[in-house]
């Protein structure tokens, strides 16, 4: 009779304990390791191993072990999850790894020197970029090694995609417009939660609209920009978000949280179009007979009062005698000639040009 086949002992080497096994026994890890890159170091490890069982009579086993070693990995190099973790497995004292920021990593785990470092906090300051942008621009190290200590930093797990692959049954469901716009593409399903792999953390909002399309949470797993950039144009080419984009942009049934905000904000300023339009109605030229009428009316009136300082000045003649402005009763009355004269010039002109 044929030895049955166990995984976890033949493939993996695990003889001194009894499954359930938690994550540290799967990637033969000591209880609790804090060190994320000694638990990716461990993955690659196990997953290189059971790989070459991929094809052949135990494709499928490999494959649920490959899932099992990708997904105990992505919770220990989870700050938030590995903590959570670890309290279930009954550690009462916190974690020993004290957070760093990427410079710190990059110089600490020798991925750069300070040389490189400096040459890439320059490139970061002449033209805008993050030092992680800067760095894999100059090439100076192995984008994983920068994205791995990315997500390091961040306290954010890394995958590499060629290692766990898209998911082919969530992908169709994710709109292309969006896969595209966000570089974002589907891994994998891990305690319900929907694994999202992107260079950068999803934005709250995307993370809601993909919840909500999707029907789970969605969490962030970071990988190269290379590899999600190879994954979107293979899942989501242009074809095909330009077909969801004529076909309304890809929105689905439901109305979403940020579909509601953009339908808000898309009314207020209709809103304020609908007011602009209704002022530009009102200032509209008029037809030639009321511009006739109108320019006819403000003549009269001007003339009014253009008259009316001269007949007032006129009849005031002695008062200004007695007291000596004889030059005054000749200047107003010329001021007020040529003022009447221009405004009426202004409004005949005015009138004729619109």
């Amino acid at each position: 009779m044929a030895k049955q086949l166990d995984v976890y002992k033949d493939w993996l080497g695990i003889a001194d304990a009894k499954p359930p096994f938690n994550h540290y026994q799967l990637l033969r890890l000591p209880q609790f390791e804090d060190d994320p890159a000694k638990v990716r170091l461990h993955y690659r490890k196990m997953n290189s191993h059971v790989r070459k069982f991929a094809s052949g009579d135990y494709a499928q086993q490999s494959q649920d072990l490959l899932n099992e070693l990708a997904k105990a990995m992505l919770c220990l190099t989870d700050t938030r999850r590995k903590g959570e973790y670890d309290a279930t497995l009954g550690r009462t004292e916190g974690s020993k790894r004290r957070k760093h920021t990427l410079e710190q990593i990059l110089l600490g785990r020798k991925i750069l020197d300070q040389a490189q470092l400096d040459k890439a906090r320059a490139l970061a300051s002449a033209i805008n970029l993050d030092i992680r942008d800067a760095v894999m621009q100059q090439k100076s190290a192995a984008p994983d090694a920068v994205m791995g200590a990315y997500a390091e930093s961040l306290g954010l797990p890394y995958i590499d995609l060629a290692d766990v692959g898209v998911n082919e049954e969530i992908a169709p469901k994710v709109p292309a417009m969006m896969a595209r716009q966000h570089s974002c593409v589907p891994v994998m399903v891990d305690n319900g939660q929907l694994l999202m792999a992107s260079p950068n953390p999803l934005v709250p909002e995307v993370e809601e609209e993909l919840r909500l399309r999707l029907g789970m949470p969605i969490r962030t797993v970071l990988c190269t920009p290379a590899d999600v950039n190879a994954a979107v144009a293979q899942y989501y080419p242009k074809e095909a978000a330009a077909a969801q984009m004529a076909a309304g942009g890809g929105a689905g049934p439901k109305m979403t949280a940020t579909a509601t905000k953009a339908t808000k904000k898309k009314k207020t300023k209709t809103a304020k179009e609908e007011e602009e339009e209704e002022e530009e109605v009102e200032a509209e030229p008029l037809d030639p007979a009321e511009r006739k009428k109108r320019q006819q009316l403000m003549a009269v009136l001007f003339g009014c009062l253009t008259v009316f300082p001269l007949f007032m000045l006129y009849s005031l003649t002695d008062v200004f005698k007695s007291i000596g402005m004889t030059k005054l009763f000749v200047v107003y009355p010329v001021i007020f000639v040529a003022g009447g004269i221009a405004a009426l010039v202004g409004l005949v002109v005015g009138g004729l040009k619109k």
